[in-house]
């Protein structure tokens, strides 16, 4: 990645901010479908956040993969009942992760993770083009 690591560390708490807003803002406004399945996208985009956070340099897809397994391996994990049994305890362990298996949430982590990929390869293009030297004139 082009960008300095510091600057993509300032931006990426911003960004989980801004990704949770919306999910309450959603919550707030919404008790349906939307709700559930816009909750579990931007739960996959916060995830996204926390892993170019903890590796600013990371290349975009590897940043998308890990962030998707990640999302899936704590869905996955909900099977076990561990998770429904801390989130009983503890509402940060609700929110992180979950109560209850839903397969359908195993599609919906991408769709929140795969746009920022995709803005996150055109960002760092944007940054190799910039810093290509301007071709010369011929003489």
């Amino acid at each position: 990645m082009w960008i300095k690591a510091r600057t993509v560390r300032l931006l990426m708490p911003v960004a989980a901010l801004l990704f949770l807003g919306l999910a309450l803002l959603i919550r707030a406004v919404d008790d349906g479908a939307l709700r559930q399945y816009s909750g579990t996208a931007l739960y996959g985009s916060m995830v996204w956040a926390a892993v170019l956070f903890l590796v600013p340099r990371m290349a975009p897809v590897p940043v998308g993969i890990i962030a998707t397994v990640f999302c899936w391996a704590v869905e996955i994990a909900q099977l076990t009942g561990l998770p429904a049994e801390l989130s009983e305890r503890s509402l940060a362990a609700r929110l992180a992760l979950g109560v209850q298996f839903d397969p359908v949430d195993l599609a919906w982590y991408p769709v929140g993770v795969v746009p920022l990929v995709v803005l996150h390869h055109l960002a760092c293009a944007h940054h190799r083009r910039a810093r290509l030297p301007l071709p010369q004139p011929a003489d």
